[in-house]
């Protein structure tokens, strides 16, 4: 049953089904490993774990990254099965994804970034002044000065401001399906606080969440209704927001060590 809604019938938003994952590059590097994931409307779900664990690979290949290749198993998004289709066709459908390391755009605008992105996913040009009211809208819901939106992407931007941008995003193209990879990576506390309180204003019923992390400190401002923890390519174990605060206060070496791992595997 669904923890946000209750209704046990409502179906997957994104199913994975014993999902495996290779490196384009080099198909012979197998990182996911049969994962199996299903978000349902509403939902937010946090997948943890060490470092090198595969999440950022799971992100990237259940929205289509060319840089990783599926090598058996499917994803499914909105009862369709999306697994040989493109990025750009994912995202069409409804599907976001926040970049760990946003890339700078000199000479680009977020304004200009944001209709174009808007334009690709719907096929129309917005109408300027409902594009104009639109974003201030989210501007302010995310307490963003409009001269934001008139700088080049991500140049000269700091940390905070680049996941910001992320954010601002989210809020202009409301896709279905939110996936964050790190979104807290390389944020100070009080940064942390602001992108984390941009995403909970952001957050609606019709909206799942999937939010990689390695560390607890972001779920103290969205709280999950699911964490899952990813060790070698597996989901290995699953849990509600408990699982995050004992991860917090143990680390992952208890898990490792079940799982006959060395304790201090995990960095």
């Amino acid at each position: 049953m669904s923890a946000v809604n209750g209704q046990e019938s409502a179906q997957p938003l994104l199913e994975v089904r014993d999902l495996r994952v290779s490196v384009a590059a080099d198909p012979e590097i197998e990182i996911v490993k049969g994962v199996d994931l299903a978000v349902r409307p509403g939902e937010v779900h946090a997948l943890m774990g060490p470092n090198g664990s595969g999440k950022s690979t799971l992100a990237n290949a259940i929205a289509g990254s060319p840089e990783y290749v599926i090598d058996s198993g499917e994803v499914h998004f909105q009862g369709e099965d999306v697994t040989a289709l493109t990025a750009d066709a994912r995202a069409r459908m409804g599907m976001f994804l926040s970049f760990q390391y946003p890339t700078p755009i000199p000479g680009v605008t977020m304004v200009n970034l944001l209709r174009m992105a808007m334009k690709a996913r719907s096929g129309e040009e917005p109408p300027a002044r409902e594009f104009l009211q639109q974003l201030r809208e989210v501007l302010k819901t995310l307490r963003i000065d409009e001269d934001f939106a008139r700088r080049y992407v991500n140049d000269g931007f700091s940390g905070g401001e680049k996941k910001r941008a992320e954010i601002l995003q989210l809020g202009m193209l409301k896709p279905q399906l939110a996936i964050l990879d790190e979104t807290d990576s390389g944020l100070d506390v009080d940064a942390l606080r602001t992108v984390a309180e941009g995403v909970s204003a952001l957050h609606n019923p019709e909206m799942g969440i999937l939010l990689i992390t390695h560390y607890q400190r972001i779920l103290n401002y969205i709280t999950p209704d699911f964490v899952h923890v990813l060790v070698d390519g597996r989901i290995v174990r699953s849990g509600g927001a408990d699982l995050a605060h004992r991860i917090e206060a143990d680390g992952y070496d208890p898990i490792l060590q079940e799982l006959g791992q060395p304790a201090g595997a995990a960095t």
